[in-house]
């Protein structure tokens, strides 16, 4: 079959708060892009209930309906969007292009917004409660648990960040860990064990998430002698890492230890010139809606920036390519 081509100025992979800001700033400067935004387009968010902390929304909005505005926005000045998933790409240059199946997308810059993942455990129980008293963020969602039992699965530092942020609003915070001590740093180790909000639950494993709408309970395994537990709870945190969504880009682009896009701080410029990378993919240490959208914005001003720079006329996207 042959494959057919789309060309434009600028391609965004990736359609959550970062892909779609980028999108809203880069059709606004005429360059008429076009949004991979993958089969389960809109990112995290899309699986988040009430959202209080982005701005402007001052009584809440729910992650889809803030996802579907900002969308509607971006389209509204001219981006394009393909509703499927990127299957290759080729930045070999000069163009970059990117295939969804046998068709093919040519940019002259590319911003990379796919994201990343939170690591779950793994329970259908988890995934049913994901947004209902299950969830990765502590920032987004603690607030919503004021004198109220949680619980946090990992070891880490990343656990223990979440675990200290969650005692200023629950009655109580368990850590549950799969060892009989953490991998987190002495320093968090010290202040975790110095809280007396805190307690934990060593050689132990979550089995199950209990509750039909929201979370009451979890079903613990003791790795020890295998017996098992009920534990009340209104909500459970899991905070045992992150993976970003960079597969299709290892060998072209560089990434950091950890599987990361690096970019040229404070640029979002990657290694590879006229490629730009915004969000989650790139962010280890925020991961939050409003951060992603204004590494987002970076990302479509510094395309705009670098087509400008190689001469590029925005209001002839596809004309002179070669």
């Amino acid at each position: 079959m042959a494959t057919s081509r789309t060309r434009t100025a600028v391609l965004i992979a990736g359609s959550g708060p970062a892909g779609l800001t980028a999108a809203l700033y880069a059709a606004r400067a005429n360059l008429r892009p076009i949004v991979i935004e993958g089969a389960e387009a809109g990112g995290q968010l899309m699986l988040t209930t009430e959202v209080e902390n982005y701005p402007g929304f001052p009584t809440g909005i729910l992650g889809p309906e803030l996802m579907g505005k900002m969308r509607e926005q971006a389209a509204r000045f001219g981006a394009e969007f393909v509703t499927a998933d990127a299957t290759k790409v080729d930045l070999s240059g000069p163009r970059f292009r990117v295939w969804v199946d046998d068709e093919e997308y040519a940019g002259k810059a590319l911003i990379v917004s796919t994201g990343a993942k939170a690591k779950m455990l793994g329970l259908e129980s988890e995934r049913r409660l994901l947004g209902r008293g299950v969830s990765t963020c502590a920032t987004c969602d603690g607030f919503f648990y004021r004198d109220r039992p949680l619980v946090v699965v990992g070891g880490g530092d990343s656990a223990l960040e979440e675990a200290l942020f969650l005692t200023r609003f629950a009655n109580k915070v368990t850590v549950v860990h799969r060892r009989d001590r953490l991998r987190a740093s002495k320093v968090m180790q010290d202040r975790a064990f110095a809280n007396p909000k805190l307690d934990f639950i060593w050689n132990s494993s979550v089995v199950d998430v209990l509750g039909d709408q929201t979370v009451r309970g979890l079903r613990l395994r003791n790795l020890a002698d295998s017996t098992e537990s009920e534990i009340p709870v209104a909500g459970m945190f899991v905070a045992i890492g992150h993976t970003p969504n960079t597969d299709l880009f290892a060998g072209q682009l560089e990434l950091d230890e950890a599987g990361y896009i690096a970019v040229r701080a404070p640029s979002t410029a990657t290694s590879v010139g006229g490629v730009f990378a915004a969000g989650d993919v790139v962010d280890h240490t925020y991961r939050q809606a409003v951060t992603a959208a204004g590494t987002g914005c970076a990302a479509a001003i510094d395309a705009e920036r670098w087509l400008e720079a190689h001469g590029h006329d925005s209001g002839a996207t596809t004309d002179n390519w070669d």
